[in-house]
Formats: structure tokens, sequence, C-alpha cells
């Protein structure tokens, strides 16, 4: 029989697209950390320095997914603590979250890049639905263990990887919205990336980080009212 087409577009040398073989079978989320150290399951992981996984408290009532660790992230192994990590945590700030009880991570473990004309800076290259699908089973895995009430999609690669290939962040952004297939699940608030905030102009930039402040604040009530009663 022949493959699906598929199953054809998300494999390499005979090799699938799929991080699931890598997950450990049981364990919290230092038994997947350390698991995911030793994952292959995409190219990305040839050129990156290391994987790159959440970090945060496995009793979060909130998660962050962004898309992939930037050049920062990568050398250092921690997820936004680069620029846009500095803005993100100015934002949560202003919107009432506390960003140390958060569990932050990206839909991508893998820094993707380019290296510019020298050889010497790296620059981000969007990752692609294959990659993206081939991740998914770690944020799953990242969900499942720390159960949030809610959950922030920062930028479109984190929408698609929580909601599917069809969601759009510029049309529902800022809106409530439960994860597919789940009655009982998380909420899921999606807004813009920060490093989207830091490459607009200077004109956009202040009406755009007022924006992500908003979406986050959403989530912030959102987070609130799924408070236990005392």
């Amino acid at each position: 029989m022949c493959p699906s087409k598929t199953t054809r577009e998300n494999t390499r040398g005979g090799r699938p697209y799929n991080a699931g073989p890598y997950l450990p079978r049981s364990g919290g989320l230092d038994a997947h950390r350390r698991a995911a150290a030793r994952c292959q399951g995409c190219p990305l992981h040839e050129n990156a320095t290391r994987t790159v996984f959440g970090k945060g408290p496995e009793s979060a009532r909130i998660v962050l997914v962004g898309e992939q660790p930037g050049d920062q992230e990568d050398r250092r192994g921690e997820p936004f603590v680069g620029p846009a990590g500095r803005l993100l945590g100015k934002a949560l700030e202003e919107a009432g979250i506390d960003r140390d009880e958060a569990y932050v991570t990206n839909a991508v473990k893998h820094f993707k890049f380019t290296v510019a004309p020298g050889g010497k800076r790296r620059i981000h290259k969007a990752p692609d639905l294959r990659e993206i699908s081939a991740c998914r089973p770690w944020l799953l895995a990242e969900l499942r263990l720390t159960r949030p009430d809610v959950v922030v999609a920062l930028g479109a690669t984190a929408g698609k990887a929580l909601m599917g290939s069809s969601f759009r962040v510029t049309k529902d952004r800022g809106a409530l919205l439960r994860m597919p297939g789940e009655e009982e699940g998380a909420y899921v608030v999606a807004t813009l990336h920060p490093s989207a905030i830091l490459r607009a102009s200077d004109k956009d930039r202040e009406a755009a980080y007022a924006g992500l402040v908003s979406d986050l604040s959403v989530a912030a009530k959102a987070l609130a009212e799924c408070e236990p009663s005392p």
C-alpha cells in the first residue's frame, strides 16, 4: 500500500516527524524535561544547541505557550529569557498575573534558524506545521501534568498547536475559548507573541503592547473566576 500524502509529508528518510516515542511512560515535569533533552523527533535538534523545555511550577494554574526558543533561550536552555521574555514579564505584571506562578513553554522545543551572511548571527525562522505537529506530544504532556485553568497562546504557532492548523490569532485573539474536545478543560486565550510587538514600528508599538496587556487581562479575569471559593 502506498503511504498517504500526510505520511509522506511528515517523514524524513523513512523516519516520521514525531516526538511521541521519546516521551517517558511515567513521571512528572522533571522526568519529561530529562527525556526531552534527548528528543530527535524532527530535524530541528540537529542544529539547535539544546532542547528548551518549559519552566515553572507543576501546580501552575496558568500556562503561557510561545512559538519556539530564540537565540538567547537556545544558549541558556530556558524559555522567554530574551527581549521578548522581558516584555512579556512587564505585560504580565500590568495584567495582574504573577509570572513566578505561571508555567512558561513553547510549542516547539528547538530553535529553528538561518545563519546570517558572515556566519555569526542566527536569525529566527518560523517552524512549519510538520515541526509543530512533531513537537505537540511534549506540549500535550506539559498540559496534562500541570492541568491549568487557563492557557495563553502567544502568537500563531502556539494557537495552531493548541487549537488546530486553521486557527487564526487575528480572528480570535482576546476571546475566552475552550481547548478542542475538552468539555471541562482549560480556557484558551490567544494574543500576539511579544516578539511581534518588538518588531512593530514606533508608531504602532504602544497600541500593540496595550493589546497584549488587554488580552492577558482576559486570562487574568478567567483565572480569578476559576479560583475555588474559600
